[in-house]
């Protein structure tokens, strides 16, 4: 059995989607991340600008997810995030995206595997440590995580 406990819990605000369009293996869009939110017992702070979220909707609805973002700490310290995941687009999700409602954790399948990295030493149990986050969407858009450490 393995065990998690929370970390953190973070939201991320996303400017409006560019539409790639139609490839060979779904549609791809990109939304910008413009800031966000931090926090947790080690962690706490901000999300940088500069970030992206590179979605891929395959044609049986799913988003493939790739992200890279920022963590800027409340004590200085930067902390990059990248992670793969998944998530049903099912009526919550597609309603949350037409700014109706927010979806809730339970309400859809969307769960990332993140990676951080820091070369700042107060920090430096991340580059060992492996995270899973659990997603939920908000009208804005804004994505909001929590996400655990794999103990």
């Amino acid at each position: 059995m393995i065990d998690l406990a929370h970390e953190f819990t973070f939201n991320a605000i996303l400017a409006p989607s560019v539409p790639i369009g139609e490839g060979p293996f779904g549609t791809r869009r990109i939304r910008e991340v413009t800031g966000g939110e931090v926090s947790g017992e080690r962690i706490n702070g901000s999300v940088g600008t500069g970030g992206s979220d590179w979605v891929l909707v395959g044609p049986d609805g799913w988003g493939r997810l790739d992200v890279r973002l920022t963590i800027d700490t409340d004590d200085g310290a930067h902390i990059y995030v990248q992670y793969f995941g998944v998530i049903e687009y099912n009526d919550a999700a597609h309603a949350a995206n037409a700014g109706e409602r927010s979806s809730e954790f339970e309400d859809h399948y969307f769960r990332t595997a993140p990676r951080l990295e820091t070369g700042d030493e107060r920090y430096a149990w991340v580059n060992q440590t492996l995270f899973v986050g659990e997603g939920r969407l908000h009208p804005g858009p804004v994505v909001e995580y929590r996400v655990h450490r794999v103990l």
